[in-house]
């Protein structure tokens, strides 16, 4: 007897891998110069810091929950680096600081999710609004440079032709996949996205994981404003600002549900280059940014109701 094909089930599967050759296509045809070498460099270059943020993203969001703080941590974690390496402080202990900084905004923040019980949007949105004022407040609104110029390395350096910064995203995006693929802490990450009561009952310790998964966010998020930090050569308190938007828009167009319990790592990776490509495309039309800001949102809106029609359909099969 042959196995019937879940043509549905395909769909989901592949779509985001067809969508971006298309949209890649599509942009080499219509965007003057935008198949060329060194715009394809560029485009890496470009993402590496929003993708940083959606594998953190992605932890989050499994679990059923949202984090719109990443911006606000990645500016917040440059800013605070470049004072820091202003006071004498080395580079490389300044920026570990910055990276536990944000491990333990995240941790504090998926703790009152779950113990306070407040909605995530809520709880990160004061997150991200208290922390883009301590940005401000510290820096005066105004730029912090001076630091040695050593560190734009980490933004600006290469190893051969590959980008620094697209070395550190490939190397994050390969410990998030093995994490969420080989280890128990998947089965717990998808288990609370699943049913958070089934995953209780079942002896998984809700609190611990949702703390760690928002401390994971936290530490992607300080990791990308260091890469931010090193790419401007400055400390930038407006750094990251509407970056929740890409990530989340990404994260989703790579199949995460907005429920939690579905998606892999593996197809964000996509999402997160479609919103590259299709930026990047955008801007060598000449496309105004108020526009592409429309373009973005419509995508954002399609993506979510794509999400909420096959939780429906999965549901129906149930």
């Amino acid at each position: 007897m042959q196995k019937k094909i879940d043509f549905g089930k395909m769909l989901a599967e592949y779509a985001i891998i067809v969508i971006f050759i298309v949209l890649f296509v599509v942009m080499s045809i219509f965007a003057p110069n935008f198949f060329t070498g060194n715009n394809m460099v560029n485009i890496l270059r470009q993402v590496s810091i929003s993708g940083i943020c959606a594998v953190g993203m992605t932890f989050v969001m499994l679990t059923g929950g949202i984090d719109l703080s990443v911006g606000a941590i990645l500016g917040v974690s440059g800013v605070l680096t470049a004072m820091m390496m202003l006071k004498g402080i080395p580079s490389l202990l300044a920026s570990i600081i910055a990276l536990a900084l944000g491990v333990v905004i995240g941790g504090i923040t998926g703790a009152i999710i779950h113990y306070i019980e407040i909605p995530p949007m809520i709880a990160t949105l004061g997150t991200m609004t208290s922390l883009r004022g301590v940005a401000y407040l510290i820096t005066g609104g105004t730029p912090v440079f001076g630091f040695d110029e050593s560190y734009s390395k980490i933004g600006q350096g290469h190893v051969g032709v590959i980008p620094i910064p697209v070395i550190i995203l490939a190397i994050v995006y390969v410990i998030g996949i093995f994490v969420l693929s080989k280890t128990k802490f998947s089965r717990y990450v998808y288990g609370i996205g699943g049913n958070q009561e089934v995953a209780r009952l079942s002896g998984i310790k809700v609190a611990r994981v949702k703390i760690a998964v928002y401390a994971i966010s936290g530490f992607c998020s300080a990791l990308a404003g260091l890469v931010m930090l090193g790419r401007v050569n400055s400390g930038q308190p407006r750094a990251g600002e509407s970056y929740e938007m890409d990530v989340i828009t990404a994260v989703v167009l790579g199949g995460v549900s907005l429920n939690g319990g579905v998606g892999n790592l593996s197809h964000v990776i996509f999402g997160v280059l479609i919103i590259g490509v299709l930026t990047n495309g955008m801007t060598m039309m000449a496309v105004d940014d108020y526009w592409q800001r429309v373009v973005k949102g419509l995508i954002l809106l399609l993506a979510v109701s794509f999400d909420h029609y096959i939780q429906k359909k999965n549901i129906g099969r149930k």
